[in-house]
């Protein structure tokens, strides 16, 4: 009665596997919906304009503030030529007057800066300011009532005509981010002018009426684009921002994913190390122990069965200790503990002894081992035992995986640049190409490949692609299915100890072609 051949029977270690596992998705999907979504807002442009009054009007605020200088200086010019031109001082009131009308101005603008405006008294301080640029209104109307007898009135009104306009267009550009400033300025402008013209009947006023009434139209439609581009650029500012939040905030959990992930692997290689060498321990008394049973040492057992058992058990804990083994080495090279001890050792005579190794099992399967090695290669410098592990893994895996009767081609020489080269291949079920890199990965097994052989841990390949990685070389794997895999290790030039020129006609292998055409 065999125990364990009766456990192996009943629970199906097939589930414990990574052979191909295709549905696990590795994106964040929160994530990506929230940067997409933010994305195609980006794209689309705004749509409502009115959630940016706030910003609107602190830019204005701003403007006035940085602009507070500008006026009073055109006041105080306009002032002193209206002076200068009628040789009275009536108009320093009225520039007393609009002086005083920019200084409410600037005082309820450093107010509104100074309280940071919420959202719901956008609307109350916009009131406030309109409420100033109507006074600056009232203020030009009445500067527009001035006459100069002793100036001549066609001088003087042909100078209120160029202030009027130059203050008109001054206006535009300074309220242009206040939605009807300049409208709600100049309004009562029109009105006097509309009266004027109207008591004197002069074509002068007429003209000046006309002129200055289509001047205010084209310059409400221009401010109000301008308004609105404005918008649009703040808007697609905005949209940035929140598109850059997002990816900030993408960027920091996938940060943090990493984290966590980088100190999970420490955190399981630190637990496969230890527990690695925690169960070699006494793996090793039972190894002892069943070898001394088996080999009848201390004398004869009278059931032959039992003989039987020990030879299981010693069978059975030789393999655990080498899945353990293999556990230890790929924790070791994942955690950096990996230490190479390097020396000089020719490549072909490590091959051969490892196929001495495996010939015995390859004569129990009818598997035949073809060499072609090429002579005379120099030694390399390299670690004995990580080369050992190395071409063993390959020529256990040629010989675990070729069916009875199969063929098992091993090759070793120059590769073009100059390195050395071993080519393992066997015609056994070969690996579909999506799924080398499972292959290729820690605990990875192909689907394909797993049901034709025995099963192990999947540790084997990793652990010789890390290795040959230490040694600054690099392992390729090519299988076609039904056909055979080939495994090719590679070591670069500068471990080889004797430099030779790179051979012309190189090996098939290296020059980077199928070798299942």
């Amino acid at each position: 009665m065999n125990v364990s051949g009766t456990m192996s029977k009943g629970v199906s270690t097939s589930t414990d596997k990574i052979i191909v596992d295709k549905s696990r998705s590795h994106r964040n999907t929160a994530v990506s919906k929230a940067v997409r979504t933010t994305r195609e807002k980006l794209q689309a442009g705004p749509s409502n304009f009115a959630g940016f009054d706030k910003d609107m009007l602190g830019l204005y605020i701003d403007s006035m503030l940085q602009g507070a200088v500008a006026m009073p200086f055109f006041l105080f010019l306009v002032t002193g030529l209206g002076i200068y031109l009628s040789q009275s001082l009536d108009l320093l009131v009225w520039g007393i007057m609009a002086l005083c009308v920019h200084a409410i101005g600037i005082f309820l603008a450093r107010r509104a800066k100074a309280s940071e405006i919420a959202a719901d008294k956008v609307a109350y301080w916009r009131r406030r300011f309109l409420f100033v640029q109507a006074l600056f209104g009232i203020c030009w109307a009445a500067f527009l009532l001035r006459d100069c007898g002793q100036c001549g009135e066609a001088g003087f009104s042909f100078f209120k005509a160029a202030v009027l306009l130059i203050a008109l267009a001054a206006t535009a550009m300074g309220t242009f981010l206040l939605r009807n400033g300049l409208l709600v300025t100049f309004v009562p402008v029109i009105l006097v002018l509309a009266g004027l013209a109207a008591r004197t009947a002069s074509p002068a006023y007429l003209a000046l009426t006309a002129v200055v009434s289509s001047l205010l139209v084209f310059l409400i439609f221009m401010t109000n684009r301008m308004h609105r581009a404005n918008v649009h650029i703040l808007s697609v500012q905005s949209e940035k921002d929140d598109l850059i939040a997002e990816l900030e905030v993408a960027k920091s959990m996938s940060d943090e994913a990493r984290r966590r992930a980088e100190e999970a692997n420490l955190a399981k290689s630190r637990f496969l190390a230890s527990m690695s060498h925690e169960l070699r321990t006494p793996l090793n008394a039972i190894l002892g122990f069943s070898e001394v049973m088996s080999t009848e040492v201390l004398g004869p057992l009278s059931n032959p069965i039992y003989k039987e058992y020990t030879g299981d058990i010693h069978r059975s804990g030789q393999h655990l200790l080498d899945l353990i083994n293999e556990i230890l080495d790929l924790s070791r090279i994942e955690a950096g503990k990996y230490d190479l001890n390097e020396e000089a050792i020719h490549l072909v005579e490590i091959t051969e002894d490892c196929i001495g190794m495996v010939q015995l099992k390859a004569r129990t399967k009818n598997i035949s081992i073809t060499e072609q090695f090429e002579q005379g290669m120099p030694a390399v410098w390299v670690d004995e035992k990580a080369m050992r592990q190395v071409t063993l893994n390959l020529l256990s895996n040629a010989v675990k995986f070729t069916p009875s009767g199969g063929e098992i081609s091993v090759k070793a020489g120059w590769t073009a640049g100059g390195g050395q080269y071993l080519s393992i291949r066997d015609n056994g079920p070969g690996i579909p190409e999506d799924e080398i890199p499972i292959v290729l990965s820690a605990f990875g097994q192909g689907s394909i490949a797993i049901k034709s052989a025995e099963q192990g841990t999947g540790l084997g390949l990793p652990i010789v692609q890390a290795i040959l990685a230490k040694h600054n070389g690099e392992f390729i794997l090519r299988s076609k299915l039904r056909e055979g895999t080939e495994a090719i290790a590679i070591l670069p030039s500068k471990r080889v100890l004797q430099s030779l020129p790179a051979v012309e006609d190189a090996p098939a292998v290296f020059r980077r072609r199928k070798s299942f055409a």
